[in-house]
């Protein structure tokens, strides 16, 4: 069955290949090796230095390891860390021998104090093993697409074959804030923590200095080895626009991300359209139509001059079949920049359609007649 698709704003445009847009605006410099920033809503990569160079990235890794951390099950069932994990060089949130935690405190030791005990200590209560966690790692980032990332420790720690590029990096920032578990840790300047041997409260400081230097930065993390140099991803919030900045080997990285995300702000205009609700056909249905919309989503940014260069389109089925439930996806809306996808939302019907009673036989009549003398 052909689907139809509506143009809402028909603009007629030169196809590019992909959708890798350049910036337009005059970028600041910035000391960094690498530089990413992100438009964490479309995912569309706004400013590059050397994006794609594969480098190391110090305790960054631990976005991944937090994570994944988050994403288990029993997030607050106290156990005893392993005693072998936690003894490891580097930053530490200061776990000791017999330590009592849970995996949710270890995910704060991560993402706050840059506690390599912490991610070693989780690695192993998830995983088993280091090694065996790595894979757990490797697989989640073939998941989210980060194509040039591999990991071999759950701490950043310097290792041969442990690399990533500043892109990836802001791509598993934008997968990471979407867990609110992790959001509402790394967007903490600090946090009271309950562990230890015995278990007792603690405070821990983010070393995440844009939390209070930038106006709307909500996380992310912090990293540094002498391999790798001074490494940051930062996500700041303003007027319902979200970026993701990376730097990596940056000796002025929290003035390079002040710079870059003023200038990403200023830069960014929302796209304002919004698919009005549609009236789709129903067949075999006690109605004939049914209303279809998207509800709430994000705000959709593009640079100002690609404005006129967006196009809305929605895309559903000629009929749709009865019963149709509420919520039920009966089509797709994309936002598309120079004819290539740039976001989508799933269409949904915003009412409930029951099917037509079937017509009873003879015979069906006869029985239900003859059920209702006995009931």
């Amino acid at each position: 069955m052909k689907k139809k698709v509506f143009a809402l704003l028909a603009v007629f445009v030169v196809l590019f290949s992909s959708v890798q847009p350049v910036w337009a605006a005059e970028m600041p410099e910035v000391s960094a090796k690498a530089a990413v920033v992100m438009d964490a809503v479309t995912g569309r990569v706004i400013f590059s230095k050397n994006g794609d160079e594969r480098l190391p990235m110090a305790s960054t890794t631990k976005i991944m390891t937090a994570l994944i951390t988050l994403e288990q099950p029993g997030l607050d069932t106290p156990f005893v860390v392993d005693p072998e994990a936690i003894k490891v060089e580097g930053t530490s949130m200061g776990l000791v021998e017999g330590a009592e935690v849970t995996l949710r405190t270890l995910a704060a030791g991560m993402l706050l104090a840059s506690g390599n005990d912490a991610a070693n200590a989780a690695a192993v209560k998830i995983a088993g093993s280091i090694p065996d966690f790595a894979i757990l790692m490797n697989r989640k980032a073939a998941e989210l697409g980060l194509a040039d990332t591999n990991f071999e420790t759950p701490s950043g720690l310097d290792s041969q074959s442990h690399y990533t590029t500043a892109k990836d990096l802001a791509k598993l920032a934008c997968a990471a804030l979407e867990n609110e578990e992790f959001r509402a840790i790394c967007s903490q300047t600090s946090m009271k923590l309950c562990y230890g041997n015995p278990p007792q409260d603690r405070w821990l400081e983010n070393h995440n200095k844009l939390l209070e230097e930038y106006e709307g930065c909500i996380g992310v993390k912090t990293g540094f080895t002498k391999k790798a140099g001074r490494c940051l991803v930062s996500a700041a919030e303003r007027e319902e626009k979200r970026l993701i900045c990376v730097t990596l080997n940056d000796p002025d990285d929290w003035n390079d991300h002040k710079s870059l995300l003023d200038t990403g702000f200023a830069a960014l205009c929302p796209v304002g359209q919004k698919p009005e609700q549609l009236s789709l056909p129903v067949t075999g249905g006690v109605s004939g139509t049914v209303i279809a919309g998207v509800g709430e989503f994000p705000e959709i940014c593009v640079m100002e001059e690609e404005l006129a260069r967006i196009e809305i389109q929605v895309e559903t089925e000629p009929f749709l079949y009865a019963p149709v439930i509420v919520g039920q996806q009966v089509g797709t809306v994309r936002w598309l920049l120079d004819g290539a996808e740039i976001y989508s939302l799933p269409l949904t019907a915003q009412q409930a359609v029951d099917a037509v009673p079937a017509k009873l036989s003879l015979w069906e009549k006869f029985c239900r007649w003859w059920q209702g003398l006995f009931n």
